[in-house]
C-alpha cells in the first residue's frame, strides 16, 4: 500500500511536476543541470531557477541571430561557449523592460541580482564539469542593492491589530459576518506569526499534531525541507488552544483533516488566503505601511533583536541557515543604536550651561 503524503509532501510532488513542465521549453541539457543540483536544493528554488533561464535562453533566441530561427529546446549546449561576457551584460540591460505575450515586464536591481546568479549557478555547473570551456556569467558583476529600511510594526500598532482581530470593529458589514465565524482563528493565526516569527509557509504547512502544550512548541518544516522546533509563549497557546476548542466542532474534508488551520471551505488555508488575511486587518491599523505576513516576520525579529541584542539567536529562532542573511536585514538597526548613543553624549554644551 502507497504511503499517504503529507501537505508538504503534496506540495514537493506538484513542484516537481510543475518543474518538469518548465524544462519541457528549455534546451535539453538543462536537464543535467537540475538533476546535478537536486541533492543541494529545495524544488522551489528549482522551479525559480528553471523560470530565470527560460528568461535567459527567450533573449538569446530574440537577440542573437545564429539562433533566431531554432527553437529553444533545440539549443545545443556548445552555445554557452559562443555567449560573452557582453551578450550578458546585454542580457542585464534587456532585464529592465522587456515585453512578452502582450505583457510588461520589469526587474529592479533585486530582480537582477537573482537572475544573474540563477545564471551564474548554471554556467558554474557546466564549467566545473568541463563541459563548457568558458565562464561569462562570471565575469559579470552583480548588481548593488540599494539598503531598504525594515518595514515592521511597533509595538503600539500590534497590540491595536489583534484588538482589532478580535473585535473586528473596523470591519465592513459582510466582513464582520466572515468575522463571526473566523474570529478565534484568525486571531491564533496572527497571533501565532507575530509570536514566533515562522514563515507563512510554515504556518499553513502545521498539523494539529505539530503542536506541543505541554512544552509549548512548533515542529515546522523549513525551506529546504528540514524540521525545526519553534518555542511560543503564553498568548500564543492561549489563542491557539481558544482556536482548536472552536475547530473541534469543524469537519476537515477528506485529505485536510490534519491541517491546523482551516479554511471556510474546511480546507487547509493557502498562502495566498493568509496574505489577504494579513492585509484585510492590517489595512485597519496603518494605511501608510503595506504589511505582509513576512512584515510580520520582521516585526518579530526586529523585537527579538531589539530586547536581547544577540543577532545568532535572531538567526537561530527564524530559521536562517547563515547568520550573515539575519545580519544584512538587522544590521542597520545596530546602526541606529550607535547613532543614539552619540546624540546622548553632550560635551561643550553640557560645561558652558554648568
Amino acid at each position: 500500500m502507497a504511503k499517504e503524503m503529507n501537505y508538504h509532501d503534496e506540495l514537493n510532488k506538484k513542484n516537481v511536476l510543475k518543474l518538469r513542465e518548465i524544462l519541457e521549453t528549455l534546451p535539453a541539457f538543462c536537464r543535467q543541470f537540475f538533476r546535478g543540483i537536486e541533492d543541494t536544493t529545495a524544488t522551489r528554488t528549482r522551479i525559480a531557477y528553471a523560470y530565470d533561464l527560460r528568461v535567459f535562453f527567450e533573449f538569446i533566441h530574440k537577440t542573437n541571430g545564429v539562433y533566431r530561427n531554432t527553437d529553444i529546446v533545440d539549443f545545443p549546449l556548445s552555445i554557452l561557449d559562443q555567449i560573452g561576457r557582453e551578450d550578458i551584460e546585454e542580457y542585464m540591460e534587456y532585464l529592465s523592460y522587456y515585453v512578452k505575450d502582450g505583457v510588461e515586464y520589469m526587474n529592479d536591481e533585486r530582480g537582477k541580482k537573482r537572475k544573474l546568479a540563477s545564471l551564474r549557478s548554471f554556467y558554474n555547473y557546466f564549467y566545473r564539469n568541463e563541459l563548457i570551456s568558458t565562464n561569462p556569467a562570471v565575469l559579470v558583476p552583480l548588481p548593488k542593492l540599494h539598503e531598504k529600511e525594515i518595514v515592521r510594526m511597533e509595538p503600539n500598532e500590534v497590540a491595536v491589530l489583534l484588538d482589532e482581530v478580535e473585535d473586528g470593529s473596523g470591519l465592513t458589514k459582510k466582513e464582520m459576518s466572515y468575522h463571526q465565524k473566523n474570529g478565534t482563528r484568525d486571531l491564533a493565526l496572527l497571533t501565532l506569526l507575530l509570536g514566533t516569527g515562522i514563515r507563512v509557509s510554515e504556518c499553513v504547512g502545521l498539523d494539529l499534531n505539530d503542536v506541543d502544550f505541554d512544552n509549548q512548541r512548533l515542529k515546522v518544516r523549513r525551506k529546504g525541507g528540514y524540521e525545526d522546533l519553534v518555542y511560543f509563549g503564553e498568548e500564543v497557546a492561549e489563542a491557539l488552544q481558544n482556536y482548536l476548542e472552536e475547530r473541534k466542532a469543524v469537519i476537515p474534508l477528506p485529505g485536510h483533516e490534519e491541517a491546523l488551520f482551516l479554511s471556510m471551505q474546511n480546507r487547509r488555508l493557502t498562502v495566498r488566503s493568509v496574505e489577504k488575511l494579513v492585509k484585510k486587518y492590517t489595512s485597519r491599523v496603518t494605511t501608510v505601511k503595506k504589511i505582509t505576513p513576512h512584515k510580520l516576520r520582521s516585526t518579530y525579529g526586529t523585537t527579538l533583536y531589539q530586547e536581547t541584542g544577540d543577532i545568532y539567536l535572531v538567526a537561530d529562532v527564524l530559521g536562517h541557515k547563515d547568520v550573515n542573511t539575519t545580519r544584512k536585514h538587522y544590521a542597520a538597526m545596530k546602526d541606529e543604536n550607535k547613532r543614539k548613543a552619540a546624540k546622548a553624549v553632550r560635551l561643550r554644551e553640557e560645561w558652558e550651561n554648568s
